[in-house]
């Protein structure tokens, strides 16, 4: 087995683990402690010392969402991955619009929720302008499905891997409906759900 994915199924390793499970790419789940995350044999694999770390044979990489487009290029272009550029730099662009414009908005109340975070106040804030962010994905998700083409693909999976903090955080995003019925949809793919225990090695943190 060659695709290693490292770092906690509560972490954004979940998205990688996501995304290998929609193709049914067998992988090592290799769940990092969190106080192990700055010795010298994880920085080798993620030199931020964050989760998650991949492998794929000699290939390493770090960011979950760029994870997600190689995974889905290499094993699932003409399934999650478009098959022309013009789709694909659609992809391209929902992704880093969701990481740039969205996680910097929602991260912050999600990270009150779990504890780790401490001003309430500016979490609020961050949320509320959000509103004319996510408004943008509604008007394009207006008679949509899914955000390119016909069918669900890593454009999907990674933006609802972001937007759906939105909802682990307790915002409210009912002010955008077309939002949140595609975002139902997308989680509720069996595959969402990491399986870390069936692949697992190592200590949970």
């Amino acid at each position: 087995m060659s695709v290693k994915i490292y770092g906690s199924p509560m972490s954004r390793a979940a998205r990688v683990m996501w995304c290998a499970q929609e193709l049914n790419v067998p992988y090592e789940h290799v769940d990092v402690p969190w106080d192990k995350l700055k010795d010298a044999s994880f920085l080798e694999i993620n030199p931020n010392g964050k989760v998650p770390g991949f492998c794929d044979g000699d290939l390493k990489l770090f960011e979950s969402l760029a994870i997600n487009l190689y995974v889905a290029k290499k094993y699932g272009t003409g399934e999650l991955y478009p098959t022309n550029a013009e789709d694909e730099a659609r992809v391209v662009q929902w992704t880093l619009w969701a990481a740039t414009e969205v996680e910097p908005l929602v991260l912050p109340s999600l990270l009150v929720k779990l504890g780790l975070g401490s001003d309430p106040a500016t979490a609020k804030a961050a949320a509320e302008r959000a509103k004319p962010v996510l408004e943008v994905l509604d008007d394009h998700l207006k008679g949509r499905e899914w955000l390119v083409g016909n069918k669900f693909s890593v454009a999907d999976l990674n933006v609802a891997c972001v937007v759906g903090m939105a909802r682990y955080g307790d915002v409210d995003i009912s002010y955008v409906p077309n939002v949140t019925k595609w975002l139902e949809r997308s989680l509720s793919r069996p595959a969402s759900r990491p399986r870390a225990a069936k692949h697992s090695s190592g200590a949970a943190p």
